[in-house]
């Protein structure tokens, strides 16, 4: 059996477990002695392990299992949390996502043991704990490895029929002639009932884990269900087995709780003689009880070591460990259960696969409507179907959209961790404060945003906060702060970064601009902040080192941009010397499917979202009027920029009227009135990619096939405002 088939699985649980480790060593970083915190390390630690055990990733393993049994420490009360041990133990997460990143790329964890992060854990630990000697890890690991296996104490001593599942299976002569060949030539044949957490998602994948893992000691004689039953999930939370094993029974019981979310595992060993017992479902008589007897002894006594150092500290865990079996199997699963019915795991093509069907299925429904539009008017009947297939469409694109949208957490829940690195490597105080994680975004925009979102928080902290003595100097506590808040608006949502910083000195970047001769002097003297600002956008523009106001603030942001607008989003900025500055990114909830304006400029159709859309107006021409040699107009009392659409295109300007059709749109603070020649309607279109086909400095951001076979260009009204 290949292990690779669940490849996928492991990276994506061991990024999720290392993401509690890191968002739960923040918390113990700010609060020692909260033991919520350390279990919840302690278990995803120990999570990660068995995975990387059962997956042949022995250095992941190694490096996991010292965390774990540092953890065990503090859990214990023999060591406590100090900062020297929290940055080892952050050197240690980096290390193991820097297996699994060399996992998913190459699938080998490669050759790197990361020995000196290991020895400094060992060395904090020896020096916490007053052991000096060496061996001191693996005497811990002993310890340690038994205590998951704690419920399964009546395994191989005196275990009950109604655990003991495996004594009732039904095994022909020949495989009882090929167990008893095995014993008789100094084998071990061992039998086992394994119970699987009831809120495991993938049991079938958790039991060939197991499965596996026997394997590399021996020979799987026969299971209940079958293998292949197993492999189809066409079993409840627990199956049994027969193997013939090189091992003795703990090491196999050992390896198989390894595999996280096995809740218990009840095995015995059977002798020559009892394993023509085995279908009757009773133990071994007799002579076959003394092993089991032999046993007995060893097996509380390590498990008596690993409870023993927590008694000290918590002695109501060791209270609880009593009913520990029957308090977990009445509350866990029944405190999980609604989860297993909600969640899923969908490989993100197969929702872009579900999103282009219904993208195809609209196109046709807009076909349907226009060809109704132009029949006989008087088909009711065609007419109440086609406003049925519309309104069902409609139902299915919303519905596939709320699928595929995640929250943006799983984005910027590394941004903590990220934060704090800085402020050790800058020498600065600084703190990172985010709301609006559970604003949703399309699972491809989620998957994007994390690196433009990463570059700005990083320029907040490295050029926009001051240094702890400044802040004071100049009125300011000394802790900075960076805010991340995310909001929905609209059929858009607004990501804001910014921090209480020094701002940009507008005037430093308009002198930049003269001196790298991107515009003369007095041109540039009449650029509003605005436009002085964009400059920071342009690639390679930089402010030079001796304009210590605001070192660096150019660096990257052209990549930010042009990352951001190929999400179909923009980017601006707020600012105020000696306060700080606001990034603001704005995104479409979705890529694939709008509500657009169908209109008319010159001779062809195109599409305006109406996401960018406030009112359409009536205007007369002898309103318009020049501002700086720019024809703007005024409503309601906002004077508003004309941009006229056909010129802009290229096309002539043939119609003749008195009145203009302007289409206001708004992109912020900021509108811009959009002149075209005719209105056609609303109409839900399907974005389709024009590639490197059409580049008209971002005018132009897709195209739409409509229902009569014409193909319309979309007009990016956030490019012209």
């Amino acid at each position: 059996m290949d292990v690779s088939q669940y490849l996928g699985i492991f990276l994506d649980e061991a990024r999720e477990h290392i993401q509690v480790l890191s968002d739960q060593m923040m918390t113990l970083e700010q609060e020692p002695e909260n033991q919520d915190a350390i279990n919840e390390i302690f278990r995803a630690a120990h999570s990660l392990k068995g995975m990387a055990g059962t997956m042949g990733y022995k250095r992941l393993q190694h490096l996991t299992h010292d965390m774990e049994d540092c953890f065990s420490d503090v859990r214990a009360g023999s060591m406590t949390v100090t900062g020297e041990l929290m940055d080892v133990l952050f050197q240690a997460l980096d290390a193991i996502e820097g297996y699994v990143n060399s996992i998913q790329e190459s699938t080998d964890e490669g050759d790197n043991d990361n020995e000196n992060i290991i020895n400094e854990i060992n060395r904090i630990r020896n020096a916490a704990t007053g052991k000096g000697e060496a061996p001191a890890p693996e005497k811990q690991e002993k310890k340690a490895k038994p205590a998951p296996a704690a419920p399964a104490a009546p395994a191989g001593n005196g275990a009950s029929d109604e655990k003991a599942l495996y004594r009732g299976m039904k095994l022909d002569d020949s495989a009882k002639d090929v167990m008893k060949d095995a014993v008789a030539g100094g084998k071990h044949a061992l039998g086992f009932t394994v119970y699987i957490e009831e809120s495991c998602l993938l049991k079938a994948a958790r039991a060939f884990l197991v499965i596996k893992a026997l394997e590399d000691m021996g020979d799987i004689v026969a299971t209940d269900p079958s293998t292949q039953d197993i492999e189809d999930e066409k079993f409840e939370f627990n199956f049994s087995l027969f193997t013939i094993c090189d091992e003795e029974l703990e090491k196999a019981k050992e390896a198989m709780l390894a595999v996280s979310e096995i809740a218990e595992v009840v095995g015995e060993e059977y002798t020559e003689a009892a394993i023509d017992t085995i279908g009757a479902g009773g133990a071994p008589k007799g002579e076959e009880a003394q092993p089991e007897a032999a046993a007995e002894p060893e097996q509380p006594k390590e498990e008596a070591e690993a409870p023993a150092a927590k008694e000290e500290a918590a002695p109501a865990v060791k209270k609880e460990s009593a009913p520990a079996k029957q308090s977990q199997a009445a509350k866990t699963p029944a405190a999980k259960k609604p989860v297993i019915s909600k969640t899923i795991r969908v490989d993100i093509e197969k929702l872009d696969s579900l999103m282009n069907l219904v993208s195809e299925l609209i196109i046709a429904k807009n076909t349907i409507v226009s060809a109704a539009d132009s029949s006989d008017t008087s088909n009711q009947a065609l007419n109440e179907q086609v406003e049925y297939l519309e309104s069902v469409t409609t139902n299915l694109h919303e519905a596939v959209m709320k699928v595929r949208m995640v929250p943006i957490e799983s984005a910027v829940q590394k941004f903590p961790r990220m934060v704090r690195d800085l402020e050790k490597k800058l020498d600065k105080k600084m703190q990172l404060t985010i709301t609006g994680e559970e604003t949703e975004l399309d699972r491809t925009v989620v998957d994007e945003i994390g690196d433009p979102l990463m570059h700005l928080i990083r320029n907040s902290a490295d050029h926009g906060l001051e240094h702890p003595d400044e802040r004071a100097a100049s009125g300011k506590p000394e802790m900075g702060t960076i805010f991340l808040n995310a909001f929905q608006d609209g059929n858009s949502v607004v990501i804001e970064v910014g921090d209480d910083g020094k701002g940009i000195d507008v005037e430093a970047v308009r002198t930049k601009i003269v001196e790298r001769g991107l515009a003369s002097e007095e041109t540039a003297s009449q650029f509003t902040d605005k436009e002085v600002i964009d400059y920071l956008f342009d690639p390679g523009f930089s402010m030079a080192k001796k304009v210590t106001d605001i070192s660096g603030r150019g660096v990257g942001l052209d990549v930010v941009k042009s990352n951001i607008e190929s999400l179909g989003g923009d980017v601006s900025v707020k600012t105020k010397l000696g306060e700080g500055s606001t990034w603001i990114i704005r995104l479409p909830l979705t890529l694939a499917i709008i509500q657009a304006l169908m209109v008319i400029i010159g001779d062809e159709k195109y599409a305006i979202s109406l996401d960018s859309i406030t009112t359409i107006e009536n205007i007369p021409s002898s309103d318009l009027k020049l501002v700086q040699g720019k024809e703007v107009i005024q409503l309601r009392g906002t004077v508003i920029p004309i941009v006229r659409l056909s010129e802009l295109l290229g096309f002539e300007n043939t119609k003749q009227s008195d009145d203009m059709i302007v289409v206001i749109a708004k992109k912020g603070d900021s509108q811009a009135g959009l002149v075209v020649d005719e209105l056609i309607g609303q109409q839900e279109i399907v974005i389709k990619s024009l590639g490197k086909y059409i580049n008209n400095d971002r005018i132009i951001s897709g195209a739409t096939i409509l229902g009569d076979g014409e193909v319309a260009l979309i007009i990016d009204a956030n490019a012209l405002i």
